[in-house]
């Protein structure tokens, strides 16, 4: 299976200010998964050890069956899934088009989180948006 391209991860805000280097090893431990137009990617509520990006096509995200957005290339999903094991999907991930995703388990993740700080704090950075993204959008509510 192939690796993810470097050029993808680079957009990502996880990787970014990563040197080269940082970046193909990490490109190293993604498996490349190929999903068909309609098929299902990620299930809300189900446990999940992955972390994808997304190469080609586009997917929809839903939360509690409401429509809450699309996903297209260079967007990604699961990150929550690489630092807890026990982590339940918080959405659901649809393909709308075939779709070509990168996938990174969180125990190929591990390692190299251990050996690069900048990696870990990265991570710690997006987890922290994305827990005040979630709770604006509770007060919205």
């Amino acid at each position: 299976m192939a690796e993810a391209p470097i050029e993808l991860l680079e957009r990502i805000p996880l990787f970014q200010g990563l040197s080269h280097g940082e970046l193909e090893r990490i490109a190293r431990s993604f498996k490349e998964r190929r999903v068909r137009s309609g098929d299902t990617v990620a299930v809300e509520g189900a446990g999940g050890v992955g972390f994808f990006v997304i190469g080609e096509g586009a997917a929809r995200v839903d939360v509690h069956g409401e429509d809450r957005g699309r996903l297209g290339p260079g967007d990604y999903f699961g990150e929550m899934a690489l630092i807890d094991d026990q982590a339940r999907r918080t959405a659901t991930v649809t393909a709308d088009s075939d779709l070509t995703c990168y996938g990174l388990t969180s125990w190929e993740f591990r390692p190299l989180v251990e050996t690069n700080a900048q990696i870990a704090w990265k991570l710690l950075q997006v987890m922290a948006k994305r827990l005040r993204d979630l709770e604006q959008q509770q007060v919205s509510t």
